[in-house]
C-alpha cells in the first residue's frame, strides 16, 4: 500500500479548500462585532482617565484662554520661554503668539515640541498622528517633551473609528505614516525593568480644548 506523505496530505487539503471557498464574511461566526462596548460617559473623561493611567499628563481647557494659561504656566515653570520650544505648525504658533515664545529651529536641541494631532482615541488613551500633519514625522518623537494640542471634536471612542475618519479625511491618498502614541515612550526589555523615555519623549502632555 502506497503511503501518502504528510506534505501531500496538507497540499491536498489546501487544493480542496481553494476549489470550495467559504463565503466571506462569515455571518454566523464569532468576532463580527466589537468586543468593546460604547462608553457611557463623556469621551473627554474616558480619554483623560486612560491617558493619565499611561503616565500621560492631561489638561482639559474650556477655551483658548485656559489653554494659553495652562501652557504658559508649564512653559514658565520649565523655563522654556527662550529658544527651547520647537513647533513647525504655523497655526499653532499664531494661536500661541500672546505667550511671546521664541522658538528654536533645531529639534535636536529643543526641550519640547508642540504639535496638533489627527484624533484622540478615548478607549486606549492614545494620540493618533500622521505624516500629513504640519509637524511631520519627527516632532513628536525626538523632542524630550511632547506637547499636543487637541480639540474635543477630534475625540473618537476606538482605534477603528479613528482609522475610518482618517480614510474620510484623506479620501484621495492615505498618509504614508499613521502612528499611535499612548503616553511617554517606555520599555522593559532589559531585565523587565521599566524605563521611560528611552525611544521617544519622556513626558507627554495633552491640552484638550473644548470646541
Amino acid at each position: 500500500m502506497k503511503l501518502t506523505s504528510p506534505k501531500e496530505n496538507i497540499l491536498k487539503k489546501i487544493r480542496q479548500a481553494l476549489s470550495n471557498p467559504v463565503p466571506v464574511p462569515f455571518p454566523n461566526s464569532e468576532g463580527t462585532h466589537s468586543i468593546y462596548q460604547p462608553y457611557g460617559e463623556e469621551l473627554e473623561v474616558k480619554f483623560g482617565e486612560e491617558f493619565s493611567a499611561l503616565q500621560g499628563k492631561f489638561m482639559f481647557c474650556a477655551d483658548r484662554g485656559e489653554l494659553l494659561g495652562g501652557l504658559g504656566a508649564l512653559v514658565h515653570a520649565r523655563q522654556w520661554q527662550k529658544d527651547k520650544v520647537y513647533c513647525k505648525d504655523k497655526a499653532i504658533r499664531d494661536m500661541l503668539s500672546p505667550m511671546g515664545l521664541t522658538y528654536t529651529d533645531n529639534l535636536a536641541e529643543s526641550a519640547a515640541g508642540i504639535t496638533d494631532c489627527e484624533f484622540l482615541v478615548a478607549r486606549t488613551g492614545s494620540i493618533l498622528m500622521s505624516s500629513a500633519q504640519p509637524s511631520g514625522r519627527t516632532t513628536s518623537i525626538y523632542a524630550p517633551v511632547h506637547l499636543c494640542i487637541a480639540y474635543t471634536d477630534q475625540l473618537v471612542y476606538d482605534i477603528k473609528d479613528a482609522l475610518q475618519k482618517i480614510k474620510e479625511k484623506y479620501p484621495e491618498q492615505i498618509p504614508s505614516l499613521i502612528t499611535l502614541a499612548s503616553g511617554p515612550s517606555r520599555t522593559a526589555d532589559i531585565e523587565k525593568t521599566l524605563v521611560v523615555g528611552i525611544h521617544g519623549p519622556r513626558e507627554v502632555f495633552v491640552f484638550l480644548v473644548d470646541r
